[in-house]
């Protein structure tokens, strides 16, 4: 466990290391199935913001990995949040009472959830894919935004990081976390020339040595070209940057989901999650209406956690699904944490030194 702070760089110290209470300005996002205790712990440890993916655990899942967190380091943490979960209150309650430091959301948070993460001495950082919902979410005090563009994994907007991060920073006066295609040092230099205050990565502490992703899933990952992933509506009905599987394929050529086996699996989620089933439905009609999706695609889109479990968890890239960023093409090695971050550090600050002579 950590006790002394490094000697950072003074230019690597933003409004975002103040905010969060880290060294360095990097963001480990909270990827489900992915962002565990171990990856976690290693970048906090190392000096950035680790973020727990609570989306995939249950409530006491979630309370036993933070327990475990807090046992293996000192530093500051996150933990991702579904706005929409069946016992978001509960969630957020647990996280003002252990003292966790960030909450994340992928979807915004609403107002009244906001302030009282805020009253509960929580920094609250939504991710947004656009400029009004930035401003949306800043009318709404949240501390900090996660600003991802298109080059990003998972689910992800259509403007690419270079253009919608300059108008977000136009947009709003918070602290911005830049995420799309962040991978090294010379990226996080250019993230702090454009006027953020730091950058996020999802793809590059995947493949890092504490992801629990297995082995032979890494190996595919590392062997993907950079022309090697599409970005889909064929999984969950939302654009998803995955990488080009011959489960993919068929997704993209079929469109069509089989009903009764994306059901069965989507009971098998709300089991290892912990969500009612009045909330499984009520979901999955509040996505028919707001996505203006079919049926089928309903199905799909409560069938796609099982398949990326599938390949992430299991191993079974055959069936499943391999969310990814568009940087995945130039990553070769699995370092530890430690030292991914401190190469991205000392990269960064030669960058900036040769900017300056």
């Amino acid at each position: 466990m950590a006790t002394d702070r490094r000697t950072v760089d003074r230019r690597l110290q933003t409004r975002a290391t103040s905010l969060f209470g880290v060294d360095y300005p990097i963001v480990q996002t909270g990827m489900g199935w992915v962002a565990g205790v171990s990856l976690v712990v290693g970048t906090a440890e190392a000096g950035g913001l680790g973020i727990l993916a609570s989306a995939t655990l249950t409530l006491e899942e979630t309370k036993a990995a933070v327990s475990r967190i807090k046992d293996a380091t000192d530093r500051p943490f996150g933990i991702n949040l579904r706005t929409d979960a069946a016992d978001i209150v509960e969630r957020v309650d647990h996280m003002i009472a252990a003292g966790v430091k960030v909450a994340s959301f992928a979807q915004a948070p609403r107002p009244d959830m906001v302030k009282k993460l805020k009253d509960g001495g929580v920094v609250v950082m939504p991710t947004i894919g656009a400029r009004r919902h930035a401003e949306k979410v800043a009318e709404w005090g949240v501390d900090a935004v996660l600003c991802q563009g298109a080059e990003g994994g998972g689910h992800t907007g259509t403007i690419p990081t270079s253009l919608l991060v300059p108008q977000v920073l136009d947009a709003v006066d918070l602290p911005v976390i830049a995420a799309g295609g962040f991978h090294d040092g010379r990226g996080l230099a250019a993230a702090l020339a454009w006027g953020t205050d730091g950058i996020a990565m999802g793809t590059r502490f995947l493949l890092t040595a504490e992801s629990r992703v297995p082995d032979e899933v890494q190996a595919i990952y590392l062997d993907t070209a950079v022309t090697g992933t599409v970005v889909s509506t064929a999984i969950d009905g939302a654009p998803q940057r995955v990488i080009r599987t011959s489960m993919v394929e068929q997704l993209e050529s079929s469109r069509l989901a089989r009903f009764p086996r994306a059901a069965l699996n989507a009971l098998r989620f709300r089991k290892l999650t912990g969500t009612p089933l009045t909330a499984l439905v009520k979901e999955g009609l509040a996505m028919r209406r707001s996505q203006e999706l079919s049926w089928s695609q309903v199905a799909m889109a409560a069938n796609a956690p099982m398949l990326t479990r599938a390949a992430l968890v299991e191993g079974r890239a055959e069936v499943g699904i391999l969310p990814t960023g568009q940087c995945v093409g130039v990553v070769d090695d699995l370092p530890t944490c430690d030292e991914l971050i401190t190469r991205i550090v000392a990269d960064a600050i030669g960058r900036l030194d040769a900017l300056t002579v």
